[in-house]
């Protein structure tokens, strides 16, 4: 995070330096208000971390870089994606000119080669169709089921809701999508621990990031928490307060190893349809019917 900070911080110079006809141009598509605003706002590259904080935004038809989201990897992991691809260029370059000494360091490619393909597969972003029926929760995340089960929460009625946690390791896509259509009514964040996504106290222990969804069909409360792990340590969720999203939709993303869960009240539920051990797809499986 750290290194894309300083990415920005640099173009952002670079741009008011020797492009200050494109900063006066953007300015002026700029949407929103933003009083006093502490947030460094040229483009919508900028909103990357301040989407969900900033009182600024951009029109669809006014952001330039949308293609990026047509990639089929995710928006906001390219700048990691472009560093990694980097090193690995290096790597392999280096590989290469060290052949020049023995033929058989060439087999050194194989796991250079392997480790870039990992890194390109874990910020893959494919297009999922969300269920026509209005009925139904689909997952918020690809993975695996670790609980389906009832646990004691304040903020639903009679404190009880319906949890259904999934463990996405490294080789799932980290990509989070809505689980029904519904108005943000509140947002979370929670400083915590790293322990292991797949511990029992990590739910409660771990970084986490809670979207809390009002479901207007069923009139009640749908919670999504992303939850950081041992290797996950950037938790990315650009939704805004009250803003009106679709299930299957985008809207966030955890790097690197992490969990996801969604609770909703007991009473909405009709019919639960995964168990633990099931794999499942965000944006397209479903998880359970509401009433």
């Amino acid at each position: 995070m750290s290194l894309e900070l300083a990415w920005g911080r640099l173009r952002r110079a670079f741009l008011r330096r020797f492009r200050p006809g494109y900063v006066a141009r953007v300015a002026q598509l700029r949407q929103g208000h933003c009083p006093d605003c502490p947030h460094d706002i040229i483009d919508p590259r900028d909103l990357k971390y301040y989407r969900n904080v900033c009182g600024y935004w951009f029109r669809p038809e006014d952001d330039r870089f949308a293609w990026r989201g047509r990639l089929g990897l995710a928006r906001y992991g390219l700048t990691e994606l472009l560093c990694f691809s980097l090193l690995f260029a290096a790597a392999a370059s280096l590989v290469g000119a060290s052949a020049l000494l023995h033929p058989l360091l060439l087999l050194l490619l194989v796991p250079v080669l392997g480790l870039w393909g990992f890194v390109v597969s874990f910020f893959r972003d494919p297009e999922r169709t969300a269920p026509a029926d209005p009925t139904v929760l689909v997952s918020p995340a690809d993975g695996t089921v670790t609980h389906v089960q009832e646990v004691a929460d304040p903020d639903f009625p009679g404190g009880r809701a319906l949890c259904v946690s999934i463990f996405l390791s490294v080789f799932n896509v980290h990509v989070n999508r809505v689980p029904r259509d519904g108005k943000v009514a509140k947002l979370h964040y929670y400083p915590g621990e790293f322990l292991d996504a797949r511990a029992g106290e990590c739910g409660v222990r771990n970084e986490q990031f809670w979207i809390d969804l009002l479901d207007e069909r069923a009139g009640c409360l749908i919670r999504t928490k992303q939850i950081a792990g041992a290797i996950a340590r950037r938790i990315v969720c650009w939704l805004r307060p009250d803003e009106t999203v679709r299930a299957g939709e985008r809207f966030g993303m955890i790097k690197f190893g992490s969990r996801t869960e969604v609770y909703v009240p007991v009473g909405a539920v009709a019919e639960t349809l995964v168990k633990v051990g099931d794999a499942v797809k965000g944006g397209s499986t479903i998880l359970l019917r509401m009433r």
